[in-house]
This record gives C-alpha cells, sequence and structure tokens, in this order.
C-alpha cells in the first residue's frame, strides 16, 4: 500500500513546461493514472501479505515475523519516497523503470524464499538463518519500490492538469486505500487457495507490468524518447517472459523443493485452507510421517510411542467410558482410546476437515490409525476448540485429551490458557482427568512449566512426565529451522485433575507397547528435575509462551 508523502516544497521546480500531450481527453487521462494508483496498490498489498504469510510458514512465530516483515517494508517505503524525489524530473520513465523491477522482485520473491529454505535451510550454520535474512532483503528492496511509486503519480497526475496539492493527495490516496482493500482481500479468498503462494505472486508481477507499462508506453509515450520507450519495451517483456516461465514451472519447482525438505516419500501435499498436510511413506512398509504446516506432527518411528503416552495414563486412572479429544484430527490418539475396553463414546474436536477427510480415506494414515473413523463410538465435530468448548452445556466426559500443537506456535496460545482449561473443567465429569501435550521439557521447559502454572491457575493439580523419541531434525515446535537439535528429542506431557491432589500416574494392568509402569516413574522424575517455580499463567490476553 502507498503511505502518504509531503508534497514538493514551495519554490520546487516543475518537472514539466506545459501540460501533457495525452492520446486521451485529460479527464480520461486522468482516470487511468487512478486506475494504474488502485492497481498498484493491490499489488503492493499483495506482496506485502505473501511475506508475511510465508515468514510464518517458513520461519514460525507469526506475530514475530509479521512485525518484522511490516515494519521493515513500512521504514523503507519512506526511504523510497525520498528517494523518489531525484526521478520527478522524469517522472514517467522512473515510473515505468520502477514498475518493472518491482514486478520482477515483487512475483520471484515466494519462489526465492521456499528456494533458499528448502535446499540451503538444512545446512546448518550461517545458512540455516538464510531464509531470515532473505525475508529482510525483500521487504527493505519492495518497500523502497512501493514507496517510490506515489511521488512519481504525483507528478504524472499533475502533467494532465495542475491542481492544488490537497486535492491531488486526495485523489490519489483513494485510488490507494481501495485498491489496498481489494489486494487484501484477493490475497486470501483468491490468490492463496486457488493459485497459491508461488504462482499467486508471479500473477501478481504481472499485472503490475501491465499496469504500470500500459501506463507509460500509452498514456504517457510522448514524454518519452525514443531510446526510452524502446528499453522499457523491451524489459518489460523480459520480465513477463522470465514470470511466464516461472509459472509454466512453478508445479515441478514445488514438487523438487518439497522433496527436498521431506525427503522422496511425500505421497500427498495437500493446502487444506488451515494449513498445509504433507504425508510421506506410510505405504509398502514404509513408516508414515504426517508434516502440519511443515512441523512434524506424527513420526514413524515414535507415532506409536507419542500416543501410547499421551493417552493411557490419562485413562487408567479410573472411569473412561466417555473420552473428549481436543485436536488429533489425524485419529491417531482415538485408535488407542479404542483399543481400551469400557470406552463407549469418543468425541473428536478438529478445526482441519481436510486432516479427517485424509485420516478416513488416506491408505497410509487410514491404516495408521486403526480405521478408527470407522468405529461407531467415534462422533467427530469440525470447530475451534475453544469456541466449541464455550458451548458445550450438558457435557460430562470422564477423560478430555487436548492432543494440540506445541504451545509456542502464535495460533496455538488460546488452546493452552487460563480460560481454555477453565471451560475444559467445566465438561469433565467427577473424577475426570485432562491430559496436555506440553511440547518439549529439555529443550523449551519455560513454554512446558508455564503450561503446568496455567492448568494450576485454572484449578487444576498436575502431575508432569516426559518420554524420549527420536531426533528427526523437523521441528514440532515453534522453531521452523531443519537440523538435529543436539538435545535429547522428547515430549512433555501434564496429567491434571480438578481440585488440590495431583492424579496419580499409573497404567494399572494395561500394558502398552512402548511403555512401562517403571518407565513412566523414571520419566515423570526427569521432568520434575527440571521445574521452574514462580511463572504466572498465560491468558488469552496476556500469552506468555
Amino acid at each position: 500500500m502507498i503511505e502518504p508523502h509531503a508534497p514538493a516544497p514551495p519554490g520546487a521546480p516543475p518537472s514539466w513546461t506545459g501540460p501533457a500531450r495525452l492520446p486521451v481527453r485529460p479527464g480520461t487521462g486522468r482516470f487511468l493514472v487512478l486506475v494504474c494508483v488502485f492497481v498498484c496498490a493491490a499489488c503492493g498489498l499483495v506482496y506485502e501479505l505473501e511475506l508475511v504469510a510465508f515468514a510464518s510458514y517458513l520461519m514460525g512465530d507469526s506475530v514475530t515475523q509479521a512485525s518484522v516483515v511490516l515494519s521493515v517494508m513500512v521504514f523503507a517505503m519512506g526511504i523510497g519516497s525520498l528517494g523518489a524525489k531525484r526521478l520527478r524530473w522524469h517522472a514517467a520513465a522512473g515510473f515505468g523503470a520502477i514498475e518493472t523491477v518491482l514486478a520482477l522482485v515483487g512475483g520471484c520473491s515466494a519462489m526465492a524464499l521456499y528456494a533458499v529454505f528448502a535446499w540451503t535451510g538444512g545446512w546448518g550454520g550461517m545458512w540455516s538463518e538464510g531464509p531470515r535474512f532473505l525475508l529482510v532483503a525483500f521487504s527493505l528492496a519492495i518497500g523502497l519500490l512501493i514507496g517510490a511509486e506515489v511521488p512519481l503519480l504525483m507528478e504524472l497526475i499533475q502533467r494532465i492538469r495542475h491542481q492544488d496539492a490537497g486535492g491531488a493527495v486526495a485523489d490519489l490516496f483513494a485510488a490507494d486505500y481501495v485498491g489496498a482493500l481489494v489486494g487484501g482481500l484477493a490475497f486470501p479468498f483468491l490468490l492463496l487457495p486457488f493459485l497459491g503462494q508461488l504462482t499467486g505472486a508471479l500473477l501478481t508481477g504481472t499485472v503490475n507490468v501491465v499496469a504500470g507499462g500500459a501506463l507509460v508506453l500509452g498514456l504517457f509515450r510522448r514524454d518519452l524518447t525514443c531510446r526510452a520507450r524502446w528499453t522499457l519495451l523491451a524489459v518489460g517483456l523480459v520480465v513477463l517472459g522470465v514470470l511466464a516461465s516461472a509459472a509454466a514451472l512453478a508445479g515441478d519447482f514445488e514438487r523438487a523443493a518439497r522433496h527436498a525438505v521431506y525427503g522422496d516419500d511425500v505421497r500427498v501435499a495437500e493446502q487444506t485452507g488451515v494449513q498445509e498436510v504433507v504425508l510421506a511413506g506410510g505405504t509398502d512398509g514404509r513408516p508414515l510421517d504426517l508434516f502440519l504446516d511443515g512441523r512434524l506432527r506424527v513420526g514413524g518411528r515414535d507415532v506409536r510411542r507419542y500416543h501410547e503416552a499421551l493417552v493411557h495414563p490419562a485413562l487408567s486412572g479410573g472411569p473412561h467410558a466417555r473420552v473428549l479429544i481436543l485436536g488429533g484430527g489425524d485419529g491417531l490418539a482415538a485408535r488407542e482410546v479404542l483399543r481400551r475396553p469400557g470406552v463407549r463414546r469418543v468425541d473428536i474436536v478438529e478445526l482441519d476437515p481436510g486432516l479427517v477427510r485424509l485420516a478416513r480415506h488416506d491408505p497410509g494414515l487410514s491404516a495408521a490409525n486403526g480405521h478408527s473413523y470407522d468405529d461407531p463410538r467415534v462422533h467427530t465435530t469440525t470447530a475451534d476448540a475453544l469456541g466449541w468448548l464455550r458451548v458445550a452445556r450438558g457435557r460430562s466426559y470422564d477423560v478430555v485429551i487436548a492432543d494440540l500443537p506445541d504451545p509456542g506456535i502464535t495460533a496455538s496460545t488460546k488452546l493452552y490458557s487460563q480460560e481454555f482449561y477453565g471451560l475444559a473443567r467445566r465438561v469433565l465429569a467427577p473424577r475426570g482427568r485432562l491430559v496436555v501435550h506440553a511440547g518439549s521439557v529439555t529443550t523449551r521447559p519455560l513454554a512446558f512449566w508455564t503450561v503446568a502454572a496455567t492448568l494450576r491457575a485454572a484449578g487444576f493439580a498436575d502431575s508432569p512426565y516426559r518420554v524420549l523419541g527420536h531426533d528427526s531434525g523437523f521441528p514440532a515446535g515453534p522453531d521452523r529451522s531443519a537440523g538435529p537439535s543436539g538435545a535429547p528429542y522428547d515430549w512433555g506431557f501434564l496429567l491434571a485433575a480438578p481440585g488440590s491432589l495431583p492424579p496419580p500416574l499409573r497404567l494399572g494392568s494395561w500394558h502398552p507397547r512402548t511403555l512401562t509402569q517403571r518407565e513412566l516413574r523414571a520419566d515423570a522424575q526427569a521432568a520434575a528435575r527440571t521445574r521452574i517455580g514462580g511463572l504466572p499463567a498465560s491468558t488469552l490476553v496476556h500469552p506468555r509462551y
């Protein structure tokens, strides 16, 4: 979006000696300039949102990355507006050149970011920071070019009919802000779902260079020398060729980059509207890996170990006829619940219907979850867990299982808040238990013990434990950098019950395949040794992860 800039100071030399010689009437020419302002503003906001989306996808914490992108771009737009003062005396040629460069840089930014992330992000060392450095570089470059647009457009519109600065600024800003609205709505509702980030950015660049070239070469061609006209036309055609070629190769590029990130066993890659779901392996005897938004959610070697540790200590502590699973759309937690005798009903509340569909029908994932969705005891609701709990009146569950993403992921912090646990407590039956996946104890103990403090603030007493797994080199938490961490890989859990007495950690007569009572006791002691006391609770208005 174009930001305001100050009008030229009194006495500044004009960039024209008379009205522009236009091929159309002045009123039509003025309208065409405002249309170009509208298109440029829409394209600029798409570039901005595309960088924010890619930053969140590639690097994790969306609040931090969005703040970096937006602040750097706004700063660069101010610098670009100042720098454009030197081009005002050649406004038409300068605007055409800027739009051509902006189309190339903005259109190719998504592909360049994904390429660096895919092929260098796992090298470790300074290479792991490559996507972050490139993100800042693109934010600066695009911001500089967007900021340079409005001074030049001001000169062009004054070339048609000179008017007071206030009226010209009002006209430009009206077109600019309406264009920003259209671009801001087009990105999430049209470009992202129908074209994806790569093709959407390339199409935006194409629209940008066509609009800028049409305005300059069509409306203001008499302000350009013959050499300038042919140079802008040739460079514009080259940029269009680059963007078109990249769009034609986008599918092959995305598949190659996905294999570079996830390996050669990728079978399914689907943008569901909620998240990107990638399934690797799971057929022909290969272990199944499930990635959600690039984070490893289920690792083939640890799939049973994680879910047995999540489910069975909670079910062994008392009645378990009615079980509620918050998240867990992959059906793997439900598989473990259904193995226990005495279970009469399992309710799954999952936000992503696309994940549920894959869990039902994908041969690898449905085999891994034991076709749990075919069991008549399983009932699925597509809803946000927090919103569902707010209206879950009259429900009474013996066990609530929070099989949710890491608490450090921005979108998940509300699902680890005091308010969320207060609502979960409301649906528990007497002697009911709540079990929470709370991230890694070893690598992120502060976040883990903040979850414990939040549970206590909501009226629960908790029993912490952890289980060790294999470090796959893929993140499960908010950090999207790849590569082995060097620290023991584990999952941290909190078994909680309302009141002041922590629920006992036991397996009873049930014998999971990957966990024994002795190991569970040792895991609880290992988690307790990392305890951090005195932490405040996390709330909806003050998340602390």
